[in-house]
C-alpha cells in the first residue's frame, strides 16, 4: 500500500466535507473529469483553496481574460463586500478581476481606465463611480465604448451613456425607514445624507420629501431642508450631521450609510441619550458585521449579492458580443429592524442613566 494512500483519503474526506459532496464529486473534480456541475466544481475548488490545498496543475486553466472593477475606495464595507462577490463571478467564469480601488489624493478614476485600457481588459465594472456624479463629464465612458470595451455601471444612473445599470431602488429604501420610524410613533425625523451631486443621494432627498409630506410630518414641501443634513459618508460625517439633528429636536435619524448611522450612535451617546430609548437610527447598507455593533443597528439592505450577478450577468452578454438591456435595474431593498430604532419617547431630555460604550470602539 502506497504510504500516501492515507493522507489522500483524509485529503478526499475533508474537501467532500467541506465543499458538501461527495468523495467521488471531489475526485472527478481533481482529476479534470466532466460530468460536474459548475457551481459544484467551484465549491470543491473553493474548498481546495479554505482547507489550504494547493490546486492540481492540471486545474489551473488559462484565464480566459481581464476584466477591470472600479470601486471608490474600501473603507466602507460595502465595497469589499461588493468586490469579494464580483471577484468571486468573474472567476467562476475563468475571468481575472483586476481590483481598482481609490482614495483621496490617489490614483483617479481617469488614471484606472487608462491602466485598464492598456492591459487590454475584456470589459470593466465600476461602483458608485463618477458615472454617479451629476457634475462628472461622461467622457471616459465615452471612450471606453468607442474602443469596444463593455461597461457596467453599479448605482447611479446617468442617460446617455451606451451601458448597462444596476443600481438598489433608492427611494423604496428611504419609505421602508421613514414608514417603520412612524410606526414607532416618531414625527420628527431627519436625513442624514452624502454629496448632493451624486444620484443616489439626490434619489433619497427626493424621496425623504415625499415621505414626510405623505405622512404628514412636515406641512410643505419647502419645510423639509430643516429635517436635512449634507455630509460625507464617514462616521464623522454622521456625527456631525446627527448632532445638528439631535440638537434641532429630532428623535429619529435616517442616514445615508451604517457608517453614518454609527456616527449618529455616538453623537447622541456624546449629549447623554440613549439609542433607542431617546434617539432612534437607521443605517443604510446593512455591512458585513453590522449586526453585531452595540447596540445592533437597525438598516436597509443593499442587495449587493443580487446586483453584482446582474452586472456580471449583463457584463458577460456583453464580451460575449450580444447586447444587453440598457434601462436601469432596480433591485429592492429590505428593512433589517434590529436594536438602534425603538417607540418614540415622550420626552426629549437626556436620561441620568450613562450611555454605553462606543458601537465604533
Amino acid at each position: 500500500m502506497s504510504p500516501t494512500l492515507p493522507h489522500v483519503r483524509t485529503r478526499l474526506s475533508d474537501l467532500a466535507a467541506q465543499a458538501g459532496v461527495s468523495t467521488a464529486t471531489v475526485s472527478r473534480v481533481l482529476n479534470g473529469k466532466a460530468g460536474v456541475a459548475s457551481e459544484t466544481r467551484q465549491s470543491v475548488l473553493a474548498a481546495l483553496d479554505v482547507l489550504g490545498y494547493e490546486r492540481p496543475s492540471t486545474l489551473r486553466t488559462r484565464s480566459a481574460g481581464l476584466v477591470g472593477l472600479v470601486v471608490p475606495e474600501l473603507t466602507n464595507p460595502v465595497f469589499p463586500a461588493f468586490a469579494q462577490t464580483i471577484e468571486s463571478l468573474l472567476a467562476e467564469h475563468g475571468y481575472t478581476p483586476l481590483l481598482c480601488t481609490q482614495s483621496p489624493g490617489g490614483t483617479t478614476e481617469d488614471d484606472y481606465v487608462d491602466m485598464l485600457m492598456d492591459h487590454a481588459v475584456d470589459g470593466i465594472v465600476f461602483v458608485s463611480g463618477l458615472h454617479a456624479d451629476t457634475q462628472a463629464s461622461h467622457e471616459r465612458y465615452e471612450r471606453l465604448r468607442s474602443r469596444g470595451i463593455p461597461i457596467v455601471l453599479v448605482n447611479g444612473y446617468a442617460e446617455g451613456i451606451d451601458a448597462p445599470f444596476v443600481s438598489p431602488d433608492d427611494v423604496s429604501s428611504v419609505d421602508l425607514s421613514v414608514r417603520h420610524l412612524v410606526s414607532l410613533g416618531h414625527r420628527s425625523i431627519g436625513l442624514a445624507i452624502g454629496p448632493d451631486r451624486f444620484v443616489p443621494a439626490q434619489r433619497k432627498l427626493a424621496a425623504f420629501t415625499d415621505a414626510l409630506v405623505r405622512h404628514e410630518l412636515v406641512a410643505d414641501p419647502s419645510d423639509v431642508p430643516a429635517h436635512v443634513v449634507v455630509t460625507l459618508y464617514t462616521v464623522e460625517g454622521g456625527q456631525a450631521a446627527a448632532g445638528e439633528l439631535i440638537d434641532a429636536g429630532h428623535t429619529a435619524i435616517v442616514c445615508g450609510s451604517d457608517l453614518m448611522a454609527l456616527g449618529a450612535i455616538r453623537a447622541a451617546r456624546s449629549r447623554g441619550l440613549r439609542v433607542p430609548d431617546d434617539v432612534s437610527v437607521v443605517g443604510y447598507d446593512d455591512s458585513p458585521l453590522i449586526a453585531f455593533t452595540d447596540p445592533p443597528l437597525t438598516t436597509v439592505r443593499q442587495p449587493v449579492a443580487a446586483m453584482a450577478h446582474a452586472a456580471i450577468s449583463a457584463l458577460l452578454t456583453e464580451i460575449a458580443g450580444e447586447r444587453a438591456p440598457r434601462s436601469e435595474l432596480l433591485f429592492q431593498p429590505e428593512l433589517i429592524v434590529r436594536d438602534s430604532t425603538g417607540a418614540a419617547p415622550s420626552r426629549t431630555a437626556p436620561d441620568s442613566a450613562p450611555p454605553s460604550g462606543d458601537p465604533t470602539a
